[in-house]
Formats: structure tokens, C-alpha cells, sequence
């Protein structure tokens, strides 16, 4: 708060027409460094989410629990994030085509990102209600969590990330527009940040503070009567990795929240480099949340590192066939081509 508060006293005042056009714009300080961040997280996040969904097919056609198909979503939805954001938004638009995108066609991806961004946020919803229910209410839970239903939660929350993400279409550029935002640039910049920050972190709040009271009342309860088993290992593991995964998005996806209420009533990002610079650094760091539930799954869950182990030695077993077949072609190759030489071999004369 410190360092946005500064920002103020080099800035301007408050937008105006009249010096619209003799405010320089703002410059990007990090230069190449997004290019070589976001090509380096599509290089590592592309295949360690590829990794993750095979494992969570797995464990979901083995287990047929609603938590592995939930988590499947969250996985296939930060895919479609890395697809149309980093790679189509970030890379193609920003870095490779700049301003030579037409408006129709650069709106029309805007649909598709924020709806990949929706999706990727509340991915997470169906899930955190799902264990709160699992923990709290298990008799409800039995009754009510099985695949078939989780599968059309799932589908039913793709559909109304796609419809959140049509509004979008009229969103303005905060690198290229310079002008003061109108009444629907504060709309959609507000319900956007209400539908991937003020929502979904309300949601994860209640519900993870009852699970989390629910869980030390378990605890005092089993003490005072003492009572020698212990709260299940599986229920303490999934808790502790909905805390992960809703946590590392809370902290992630902050800076971007905030800069974005920033720019619209404070300083641009366009006229503003310091904005500009932290702007960047917040899309930098949401975008990495795409990335990070592998290894928070694997810190986590033991199962679901075995079954990464058994995804990579079948993988891995596919290769000695093809390497022993490499090995013998050369061989064969060079036998037929010696017996052809003309003065080779025993029958030369």
C-alpha cells in the first residue's frame, strides 16, 4: 500500500480530455522478461497439467469419487487458461501480432479467456462445497456425491463460464485504451473482479473457517472421551489440499485484483509506468496459479504420487520397444548395404 501510494503524488490528479493527448503513455519496464516468463510457464504448465489430468483419470475411474472429477475440472479448466490467456493472449496478441489483431477478433478471444479464466477460478467452488459437505454433514454426503452428479455440476459450471465470459466481448484494453473509463468499463471491470476474487474468496472463507471448526471440534470431542482413533488420514489429507489450493489462488490472484480497482479510480496503467509495472508483475503472478496444484497435489497426497509414478513408468515402458527397434535398423541397414558393395564381402574377386 505503501509503494501504490506514492504513485499518486507523480501522477495525475484525476483523468481529464483536455491533457488526454499530451500525457505520454506508459512504457513496459520488464521489457522481454513476460515473453520469456509466460513461454517458460506454458513450457512447464502444459505438460505437468497434461501429467496431472492423467493421474486424476485414474484415480477418479478407480476410486468413481466425487473429489477426483472436481479436481479433473480445476485441472482441464487451468489447461484452457494456459491455452487462451498465456498462449493466445499473452504470446500471439501481446508479443508476436501487437496491434495488428483486428477488434472483432481480438474481442472474440476476450470471450474465450475470461471464460477459461471463470471456469479455472470456479473450478474450485464445487469442490470446496463438496468436502465442506463431506466433513460436516457426511450422511447428507453419501446421499447426495456420486460421479453421475458431479458430472453435470461440472458441465453446468463450463456453460455459465462460458455466458459469464460473453459481457466481456466490449472489455477495453488498459494497455491501448487511454481514455477515461465510461460506466461499462467500471461495470465489467467490477463484476469481474467480483467474479474471480470477492465471490469465490468469500466462498473458500466461510466454508473452509467451518471445516476448519468442524474439524477442531472432532478433535476436542475425541479427547475429552478418549477415544483412540484419530480423525481419518484421507479426510485430513483432502482438507489440508483444499487449504492449499484455495490459498495459493487467494494470495496469486490479489496484486491483479487490486491494481485493476487502482487503475480505475487512481492512475492508468496507460499513463502510469509505475502502474504498468505492477500490473504486469500481478498478471504474472495470477497466472501462475495455473501451475502449481501439481506439486501442491504431490506435497499432499501420497496416492496421488504413486499414481503420477505409474502414469510415467507406463509412459516410459512405451520407449525400450521403439529404442531396441532404433538399434536394430542401422545394423540390418548396414548389413544390406555391405552385401550390395561391389568389392565387399567373400565373393569379391
Amino acid at each position: 500500500m505503501i509503494s501504490l501510494l506514492n504513485i499518486t503524488e507523480h501522477s495525475p490528479p484525476r483523468w481529464s480530455q483536455e491533457d488526454s493527448e499530451q500525457v505520454e503513455k506508459s512504457t513496459c519496464v520488464l521489457g522481454f522478461i513476460p515473453v520469456i516468463y509466460y513461454s517458460a510457464l506454458l513450457c512447464v504448465g502444459v505438460p505437468v497439467n497434461v501429467l496431472t489430468a492423467m493421474a486424476l483419470s485414474r484415480l477418479a475411474a478407480r476410486t468413481q469419487k466425487s473429489l477426483y472429477f472436481y479436481l479433473l475440472a480445476l485441472t482441464s479448466s487451468d489447461i484452457l487458461t494456459q491455452l487462451f490467456i498465456v498462449f493466445v493472449g499473452f504470446l500471439l496478441e501481446t508479443a508476436i501480432f501487437h496491434r495488428d489483431v483486428p477488434v472483432a477478433l481480438l474481442r472474440s478471444v476476450s470471450i474465450l479467456e475470461f471464460a477459461a479464466n471463470h471456469a479455472s477460478i470456479w473450478a474450485a467452488v464445487p469442490l470446496t462445497v463438496d468436502r465442506y459437505v463431506a466433513l460436516c454433514h457426511p450422511l447428507l454426503h453419501r446421499q447426495i456425491s456420486y460421479p453421475e452428479r458431479a458430472r453435470k455440476i461440472i458441465v453446468a459450471m463450463f456453460v455459465l463460464a462460458v455466458a459469464s465470459g460473453i459481457p466481456f466481448y466490449w472489455w477495453s484494453d488498459v494497455w491501448r485504451v487511454s481514455h477515461q473509463p465510461t460506466a461499462l468499463d467500471k461495470a465489467l471491470i467490477w463484476t469481474h473482479c467480483s467474479i474471480i476474487y470477492f465471490l469465490p474468496c468469500t466462498i473458500f472463507l466461510v466454508l473452509n473457517s467451518l471445516i476448519i471448526y468442524r474439524l477442531k471440534f472432532h478433535y476436542r470431542k475425541q479427547s475429552l472421551e478418549w477415544c483412540q482413533q484419530p480423525v481419518p488420514r484421507c479426510s485430513s489429507k483432502t482438507t489440508a489440499m483444499l487449504l492449499a489450493i484455495t490459498t495459493v489462488f487467494s494470495v496469486l490472484w490479489a496484486p491483479r485484483t487490486f491494481v485493476m480497482i487502482y487503475h480505475l479510480y487512481v492512475s492508468s496503467v496507460n499513463r502510469n509506468w509505475r502502474v504498468h509495472l505492477a500490473y504486469d508483475l500481478a498478471n504474472m503472478l495470477a497466472m501462475l496459479n495455473t501451475a502449481v496444484n501439481f506439486f501442491l497435489y504431490c506435497f499432499v497426497s501420497q496416492r496421488f504420487r504413486n499414481t503420477v509414478r505409474e502414469v510415467l513408468l507406463t509412459c516410459v515402458a512405451v520407449l525400450p520397444p521403439i529404442h531396441r527397434r532404433l538399434s536394430r535398423d542401422p545394423q540390418q541397414a548396414g548389413g544390406s548395404l555391405s552385401s550390395c558393395r561391389p568389392n565387399g564381402g567373400r565373393e569379391s574377386t
